[in-house]
């Protein structure tokens, strides 16, 4: 009995202790999923291997995209790979006693936008951090990386105090009625400033997201760079959050060439790269509970785009929603879970066999909104829809329900290489839209450079005979991607067809970016932790 007794009360024991064990395991496992989950999942420089299953004609198509960024370079050019262009703007922002010689031109012309060159420069970084093991697969990790810091050291010298930021340099009116080389350019370039009493938040909240998405991709290779980017970051969407104000009103001369149309999405954007770059709450708080119901336009789809910031902050923020974060207030989950639904329907509105497909397609399936740089929405669409399914993919979501229909991550990805392939040549005109990919090609692309003999002594005026030339441009614009198809699918190839012949260097990132996501066959892109 007593011999029992003391089995029974050690065998008790046992079970109690072992319980104990259980849940203790259960709680470290716990707080070490949580930990796991919290840690930024934008770690950099960190390639997972080299992926399998290349896709040659992507990985070409992505080696001759990245070489346009080369194209469009201003300033003392270092190891330049396109052999028609030389040093230039080596005097811009002198009147300001600034250097911002580097940066890119913005398209066929020689003027620098800072609002669409900051986009720019946010998008190749969320690019490098998505898919940067897939660019280094194929060589192109470099050029993206060096590309990006041509921009963000303009960036950086453009910000010299924190309410002042150079946003554009070059008048636009002197600028596009001169038709030159950049080596040779004459015409006078002002650098023009946003500051508290002559605001821009758009373009202060669009150069704080390229500076802290920057900031994310230079962490473990430059750690003093990353830092100096991420206080240029602080700083800027302080600026831009305390002084709201639109740059189209403060400079009245962009409005005829990248007009905006709020600003409320790029302070979304903003801190929401913010977040991703400091893991700070309060930015996180920012997109969710205090501007979200106002500024995040929930449950309404919307065109990502240069000057719209709103689709793209939908599916970053998704990204969250995904993988996890710190701890969240309700009102920030609820805020995640708004984002990722209107990012949900997104995604059903791109499925061309979906309930809620968007009418805004040619007869070949692509997507088309406008008539000026038509292919800038499609491609930024793709982009967005390979981002989306390898979301799917490494969180394990199996399914996209659009309006009582059900869809896999690889019907987002069908999706996104059919517009990829329409831009490379599988469209009614059988030509890329990507110049010096494949055989066929714009000849006449509208861009000074690529327009002028290298040898020529045309000034500004006399210039125009090259815009007017019946011979096909003597320096090609390598990987320029041109404004695109008309909705009824035709392409005129003359160079005074700006509408459809112009490239931009935006446009460019968004191209490498998709391109850089579909250079493996495969869906998965595994967890970036």
């Amino acid at each position: 009995m007593e011999g029992k007794q003391i089995n029974e009360i050690k065998g008790g024991w046992f079970w109690s202790w072992l319980l104990v064990f259980v849940i203790g395991a259960l709680v470290v496992a716990a707080t070490v999923l949580t930990l796991l989950r919290n840690i930024n999942h934008f770690k950099l420089n960190r390639h997972r291997g080299h992926p399998e299953h290349i896709v040659p004609k992507y990985a070409d198509a992505l080696e001759i995209a990245m070489r346009f960024f080369d194209v469009q370079k201003s300033g003392k050019l270092e190891d330049n790979r396109i052999w028609w262009r030389g040093d230039s703007g080596l005097t811009d922002g002198s009147e300001a006693n600034l250097d911002l010689s580097k940066g890119m031109y913005d398209a066929g012309d020689l003027m620098k936008f800072g609002f669409p060159m900051a986009f720019t420069a946010t998008v190749l970084s969320w690019a490098i951090l998505e898919y940067g093991d897939q660019m280094n697969a194929v060589k192109q990790l470099g050029h993206a990386q060096n590309s990006l810091k041509w921009i963000t050291d303009y960036l950086i010298n453009a910000h010299p105090s924190p309410n002042v930021l150079y946003i554009q340099v070059g008048d636009p009116k002197l600028d596009h009625d001169c038709w030159q080389r950049p080596e040779t350019m004459t015409e006078k370039r002002p650098a023009i400033q946003i500051n508290a009493s002559f605001p821009g938040t758009e373009v202060a909240a669009e150069t704080a997201a390229a500076m802290a998405s920057a900031s994310l991709v230079f962490k473990k290779i430059n750690s003093s760079y990353s830092d100096l980017l991420l206080t240029h970051a602080k700083l800027l969407f302080s600026f831009a959050d305390t002084y709201r104000g639109s740059y189209s009103i403060s400079v009245p001369k962009v409005q005829e060439y990248y007009n905006s149309t709020g600003y409320e999405d790029e302070l979304l954007w903003a801190a929401t790269w913010l977040y991703h770059a400091t893991w700070e709450e309060s930015y996180l708080r920012y997109v969710t509970e205090q501007k979200g119901p106002e500024f995040g336009n929930w449950d309404n789809p919307s065109w990502f785009s240069w000057d719209d910031k709103h689709a793209g902050t939908q599916v970053l923020l998704s990204r969250i929603s995904f993988f996890g974060a710190k701890e969240t207030s309700l009102a920030e989950t609820i805020g995640l879970q708004m984002y990722r639904k209107t990012a949900e329907v997104i995604m059903c509105g791109l499925l061309p066999d979906s309930p809620t497909a968007t009418p805004n397609r040619t007869d070949s399936g692509l997507i088309w909104v406008i008539q000026w740089s038509s292919l800038q929405h499609p491609v930024a669409s793709a982009f967005l829809a390979v981002l989306y399914s390898d979301y799917m993919v490494n969180s394990k979501t199996p399914m996209l329900y659009c309006n009582g229909k059900t869809y896999k991550p690889e019907d987002l990805r069908e999706f996104a290489v059919s517009q990829v392939d329409y831009v490379l040549g599988k469209n009614p005109m059988k030509m890329s839209y990507v110049v010096g990919y494949g055989s066929k090609y714009p000849q006449y692309v509208h861009h000074r450079g690529s327009s002028i003999p290298v040898d020529a002594d045309s000034g500004c005026h006399d210039g125009f005979k090259w815009l007017e030339s019946p011979n096909p441009n003597p320096n090609i614009a390598v990987g320029a991607l041109v404004g695109g198809p008309f909705l009824n699918e035709t392409y005129n190839d003359f160079r005074n067809n700006s509408m459809q012949g112009e490239p931009s260097t935006y446009n460019s990132a968004l191209i490498v970016a998709l391109l850089s996501g579909l250079v493996s066959s495969s869906s998965v892109v595994k967890p970036l932790l």
